[in-house]
């Protein structure tokens, strides 16, 4: 993996990531998902990239990892070394208004220095052009493959978007619908991301961007007090 800005997380209390998008040093970028769970869509190969970050903060060892959508569904027994947030769940809570809450409880559910890490679209620049989707993605070979499709409804002054994530399968008769998922999201920039981990307990809350991860989406990642 690349350089994750580990030191900055383990012993900067005060640290922020930069604002703005970094993939590829270009602008802001949108990226078709490839599996839907429980109305959560998750990028190909976070859970290796967010286990790399862990064991580049935390050090060699077993860490004991959750997601956080269990984690807030009482599916799993506290308290634990890392939270991990798929691509969707934070903005969706913020829109719920329920985003302080459950990063609260996440923190209260981490040992001592444990790491929350959370990847999380910065769209806040794309309001203003209200993108209706990004491409297709298709995975798979054959008749084995599947394609997923986003589709984006924005708000009149972009500071949310209604999110549908269809995926089709081959049947017998042509495409079919395999699943899908409608929510809601809010905009959530780095000013408003490094404001609510803050407010939820968190320390040491670092910005990761794409370029230095591997992952496509930054990744905010922050500790426990320990």
């Amino acid at each position: 993996m690349r350089s994750t800005g580990a030191d900055a997380v383990r012993g900067n209390p005060g640290a922020g990531g930069g604002a703005g998008w970094a993939e590829g040093g270009g602008g802001p970028t949108l990226f078709a998902v490839t599996s839907v769970r429980d109305g959560l869509a998750f990028q190909p190969g976070a859970t290796e990239v967010f286990g790399e970050v862990a064991a580049a903060v935390l050090g060699p060892g077993r860490h004991r990892a959750v997601d956080l959508v269990d984690l807030l569904d009482g599916l799993v027994p506290v308290p634990v070394d890392v939270v991990r947030s798929g691509d969707d769940l934070l903005p969706r809570l913020a829109h719920d208004n329920t985003l302080t809450a459950a990063l609260t409880r996440a923190c209260r559910s981490l040992t001592p220095g444990g790491l929350l890490i959370a990847a999380v679209p910065e769209l806040d620049r794309l309001g203003p052009l209200r993108p209706t989707a990004p491409p297709p993605r298709v995975t798979g070979q054959g008749q084995d493959r599947q394609v997923t499709v986003q589709l984006w409804d924005w708000a009149d002054d972009g500071s949310s978007y209604g999110l549908e994530v269809v995926q089709l399968v081959r049947g017998q008769s042509g495409w079919e619908v395999a699943s899908s998922v409608s929510t809601r999201h809010q905009v959530l920039g780095a000013e408003d991301m490094e404001r609510v981990l803050a407010e939820a307990g968190f320390v040491a809350v670092q910005r990761l961007a794409p370029k230095d991860t591997g992952h496509p989406l930054p990744l905010w990642v922050a500790a426990a007090p320990r």
